[in-house]
């Protein structure tokens, strides 16, 4: 039943976790098949509340899902997780280890645990996650949680993926102003500051404040700066109220639907940007007129920009491409 597409999507509707698994697999490895499942599930999704971890290597991301997820299935919700790993440039493998740390959730139903090697796609994020998401939504999960890899200050993909992003944080990990500057300064919904048993955890908290006071807009939401130890079980119920809090604010303010629409309306355009530049690298690499227009601008008889605008013609006139 597996082997079949069809089959395959009808036992993922019927809610079977092995098909949810095979439909991920899909996804990840064929792109034909991906488009067609998304078409199929598409319809279904939208119902999920999206939860991005993100942070340096070795803040303790998995470790706090790992309790998170005690703490939401207590509630009685149910929740799906994707964990990013980053992919080894030499072998193109990956360890996919943070699925060690969540061990104890596997042989509960009301998780799905996915790990997921980036791939080499760059901003911490694997080329799919963001239609793995849509099957995890799909398939009833009110919770999706998405686990980055270990990330600096421009990997900010996490951003268009989820409703609530918090970003991680640990004393002792150097500078902490140069992790909180720039762009991750301005993704998060929430600030963690992990292992705050250690030294400087106080610090960093305050630091973490006093950028915020120093921001020039006006802030909407102020992202609260949350202390915890996901090894001595601290702070857990002020973070699940403090999203909480940032999901009732989202909806009052009319900013969940804002923020959805945007979403979607980013992943189409990319897809778009994604499609053309394909079929214009095909047509390059024939005898043709795209291939002159590119030997023109080689050859300066032609600036760059007129040639796109030219290439991009040719291509979308040529409906063929798109059959």
């Amino acid at each position: 039943m597996f082997d079949n597409l069809d089959g395959l999507i009808e036992a993922f509707n019927n809610g079977h976790t092995r098909a949810l698994a095979r439909v991920i697999s899909r996804m990840e490895n064929d792109d034909s098949e991906r488009y067609k499942i998304i078409e199929n599930i598409y319809p279904r999704t939208g119902k999920a509340y999206v939860l991005g971890i993100t942070g340096a290597p070795g803040a303790g991301k998995s470790s706090l899902i790992d309790k998170l997820l005690t703490f939401l299935r207590e509630k009685g919700d149910t929740v799906g997780v994707i964990v990013v790993d980053p992919t080894s440039p030499f072998t193109g493998g990956a360890l996919l280890g943070d699925r060690i740390r969540m061990e104890e959730h596997f042989q509960d139903s009301g998780i799905f645990i996915r790990s997921m090697g980036s791939r080499g796609n760059q901003g911490g994020l694997a080329k799919t996650t963001q239609d793995v998401v849509k099957a995890m939504d799909a398939f009833g999960f009110q919770w999706v949680i998405v686990e980055t890899v270990g990330v600096g200050q421009t990997e900010l993909d996490i951003m268009h993926v989820v409703d609530t992003n918090i970003v991680v944080l640990t004393p002792g990990a150097g500078d902490s102003i140069q992790m909180i500057k720039a762009g991750i300064m301005e993704i998060a919904d929430i600030f963690v500051v992990n292992k705050c048993d250690l030294p400087g955890a106080d610090k960093v908290a305050a630091d973490i404040e006093m950028m915020q006071d120093l921001r020039y807009e006006q802030l909407k939401w102020r992202p609260p700066v949350v202390k915890m130890s996901a090894i001595n079980v601290l702070g857990f119920t002020e973070l699940l109220e403090s999203i909480e809090k940032h999901h009732f604010f989202l909806k009052k303010a009319g900013l969940l639907d804002e923020r959805r629409k945007k979403r979607a309306a980013n992943e189409t355009l990319d897809i778009v940007n994604y499609q053309l530049r394909r079929l214009v690298k095909q047509q390059a690499e024939l005898p043709g007129k795209v291939n002159e227009i590119l030997n023109k601008v080689a050859l300066r008889q032609q600036d760059p920009y007129s040639a796109a605008v030219e290439i991009l013609k040719n291509v979308i006139l040529d409906s063929k491409f798109f059959v």
